[in-house]
């Protein structure tokens, strides 16, 4: 039996090594990326197609799919340690039907590698595809997707990302033509503020304007006038 050791928003999170004392409150109080859940089940209706880039502990995405019946939410998530925690979360709440993860990074760029070295942290909150990898405790080699054949799968109107400094070159090359809303996460210690203004140039160019409500600096709940 599945042993549960938190729940957030009508959603049980199962016991892993992930979990301490002080996640496991943020998560029971609404907490635990909560800028980011409240942006997505703002945004989000029933219907909508949704891709999440960094599934991380899979809340965030599993929250979604139980609260705004989306007609699908397809999660990428690069470090594999933390894929059959995921999918445990998933199978926990019933949700196997509507959302999945995927062990790979998705790339928008066109001279796209096979595979991409992910560094794993002590915190999984610190692993990332950039940064020092003297500092990493592992690397590992991830698969890695095409965008553009993840539109015509998915054909996503919804986007939430939170990639610890991968969204600038995503969103370089990026068609968010069919995005109607993003809750993103910048990371202007990766790249620098600079990074982080060009990031939301793309966005505003794209027509996703912050929501002053419930966006600030380092997270945007972005979407396009109705």
């Amino acid at each position: 039996m599945t042993q549960i050791a938190a729940h957030c928003l009508g959603v049980d999170v199962p016991a892993s090594p992930f979990l301490n004392d002080t996640r496991i409150a943020r998560i029971n109080a609404a907490r635990y990326e909560g800028q980011e859940i409240a942006g997505a089940l703002h945004v989000v209706r029933a219907g909508d197609r949704v891709l999440e880039l960094g599934a991380g502990l899979g809340i965030v995405g599993a929250v979604t799919a139980r609260n705004r019946a989306p007609a699908r939410v397809v999660s990428f998530e690069a470090n594999p340690h933390l894929i059959p925690h995921v999918q445990a979360l998933y199978a926990a709440n019933g949700l196997d039907g509507v959302i999945s993860v995927r062990n790979q990074v998705l790339v928008s760029a066109p001279d796209r590698a096979d595979h991409m070295t992910f560094q794993i942290h002590s915190s999984y909150l610190g692993s990332s595809l950039g940064g020092d990898p003297d500092r990493a405790k592992e690397q590992v080699d991830v698969p890695t997707a095409d965008f553009d054949e993840l539109r015509q799968e998915l054909n996503p109107n919804i986007i939430l990302m939170d990639i610890e400094g991968g969204e600038l070159p995503f969103l370089e090359h990026a068609d968010l033509s069919g995005i109607r809303a993003m809750v993103i996460e910048f990371h202007p210690g990766i790249y620098e503020v600079a990074g982080m203004k060009r990031c939301k140039r793309i966005l505003r160019d794209a027509g996703l304007q912050p929501n002053p409500d419930l966006s600030t600096r380092t997270v945007w709940v972005a979407e396009k006038a109705d």
